[in-house]
């Protein structure tokens, strides 16, 4: 019997060989979320002088990557052993500090690790040993990087969100997880929603409530769970963000002027719905009395 038969056969390695799989990937987004937007911010700064003319500060520092320079203590610069790049068990076997310096190691690593290990199980459970669970799980762990980067740094990249947004649409070519035009309807009914708020909020208050970057992410998010999900992801994000956003005011933790990245809320918005949307849906039209 191979490893796969197994998977296929034994509930518990899968859930089991799910979760380890999980730890690794949420190393590597560590990775990502770290240096992707200090890639994006060089590349912009590079631009932008070249455009103008201007003859920037040559930068002495190796160019970086998502697989170059070696990861190292951002404090001494200790280079990270094999050792002490385990998922979650070295930052505990570590006490949280760098071996070199004795410099804190940020929480963050370890949560991400455990979130992407979490989801990862979550999916494998919900969807069992399938080729939807490898595109679900591939979709939980973009939607996660998508969200902390947009919660530190307020941006979504496109470089993540429009690959997801047309791999969402290859999958669904075939119906992996929803219909193909479903999944069409979904891209572009995404997108258009969230820009017409845009243009309306904008007329409004002369502000502007949200980035493009919001608009892509459903647009991708439409684009894997088709268009039925989107009232779903709509109202959940929503209700989740103003309740956070109020609850953060009223703690005296967040300015009334300082706004909030909206990515964060449609991730998990859009996860909760691809594990369980047609529950949810069925739940609310029960409730109000709209099914049959």
């Amino acid at each position: 019997m191979t490893f796969f038969d197994l998977l296929q056969e034994s509930r518990p390695v899968l859930l089991a060989s799910s979760a380890a799989l999980g730890l690794i990937i949420g190393s590597f987004l560590n990775v990502v979320i770290l240096r992707l937007p200090v890639m994006l911010e060089h590349g912009w700064r590079r631009d932008c002088q070249e455009y103008l003319g201007i003859e920037g500060e040559e930068d002495a520092s190796p160019p970086i990557s998502l697989v170059s320079p070696r990861s190292s203590c951002s404090s001494c610069g200790h280079p990270i052993g094999a050792l002490e790049n385990i998922p979650v068990l070295s930052y505990l076997l570590l006490g949280g500090r760098c071996s070199g310096c004795g410099a804190r190691i940020s929480l963050r690593y370890p949560l991400i690790e455990a979130a992407t290990a979490a989801i990862t199980f979550i999916i494998a459970y919900r969807f069992g040993p399938s080729v939807q669970t490898v595109a679900a799980m591939f979709f939980g762990w973009t939607l996660l990087c998508l969200a902390v980067i947009d919660a530190e740094r307020q941006i979504l990249p496109d470089s993540i969100t429009l690959p997801l947004l047309w791999l969402g649409l290859v999958v669904n070519s075939q119906g992996l997880l929803v219909s193909a035009d479903t999944a069409i309807l979904g891209a572009a009914f995404g997108y258009g929603l969230l820009w017409l708020v845009y243009q309306l909020f904008r007329l409004a208050t002369g502000k502007e409530g949200m980035g493009y970057g919001d608009f892509k992410l459903l647009s991708a998010i439409g684009a894997w769970l088709g268009w039925q999900a989107l009232p779903v992801v709509i109202v959940l994000s929503s209700a989740v963000g103003a309740s956070l956003g109020i609850l953060m005011i009223a703690l005296a933790r967040l300015d009334r002027s300082k706004p909030i990245p909206f990515g964060p809320f449609l991730a998990l918005a859009g996860f909760i719905s691809l594990i369980a949307g047609d529950r949810i849906l069925t739940f609310y039209l029960d409730f109000a009395g709209l099914s049959r």
